[in-house]
């Protein structure tokens, strides 16, 4: 009877083992994603500064770009940061509720962000002044306009965990999933602070 319980408890521990393991190689590979992810926008500026004087006389950043506006796409991206953050405590403590209410304002306030990037883009090329015009704004609109995409995706990441959340609560898996979220939420911050100092305030200086 000894000798099965030792046993019993012996799997139980490997197969617990088994699944940190798991856990852990895929927040390896997802660490790996996010590198090949950093490279592609380091490529995507290093184009963009090179292209920063191409404006084939067309308009440039200091007659397109509104300060207002940006600084409060900034604000909505840099709050959503700190709301995720305030999520994953959440889930750390156990907090099912409390962790999907943060999700769900990091949801709307990632949201008001890609609206607002989408009305620039809107009123830019309502104006002619589109990614055809000159290649300063082809590798604007090539930059900000990955970065949105990637923001849509993590939109849509945070609307199925936000469910998984409410639906199996806050088990080791799910902490794991919103852990990679997270890195790549966080990451996808950083790349706007990029953004905003070196495309967005030198054009409208």
């Amino acid at each position: 009877m000894t000798d099965a319980v030792i046993t019993a408890d012996h799997g139980d521990e490997t197969e617990a083992e088994a699944a940190q393991r798991a856990i852990e190689e895929k927040t390896y590979g997802f660490w790996l994603c996010l590198m090949s992810d950093a490279i592609i926008f380091a490529l995507l500026f290093a184009i963009f500064v090179a292209m920063a004087h191409s404006t084939a006389d067309g308009p440039a950043g200091h007659t397109l770009f509104r300060l207002p506006r940006i600084f409060a796409e900034a604000m909505l991206l840099l709050t959503s940061s700190m709301t995720f953050g305030f999520a994953s405590v959440a889930i750390a403590a156990g907090q099912r509720r409390r962790a999907v209410v943060w999700l769900g304002v990091t949801f709307l306030l990632g949201l008001g962000f890609v609206a607002m990037e989408v009305s620039e883009f809107y009123s830019m090329t309502a104006a002619d002044a589109g990614p055809w015009r000159s290649g300063y704004l082809s590798a604007f609109f090539t930059l900000v306009g990955t970065h949105g995409a990637h923001v849509s995706v993590g939109l849509v990441w945070i609307a199925l965990l936000g469910c998984e959340v409410a639906l199996r609560g806050p088990t080791p898996f799910v902490a794991s999933r919103l852990y990679r979220l997270g890195l790549f939420w966080h990451f996808l911050v950083i790349v706007w602070i990029n953004i905003f100092s070196l495309v967005y305030l030198p054009g409208l200086l």
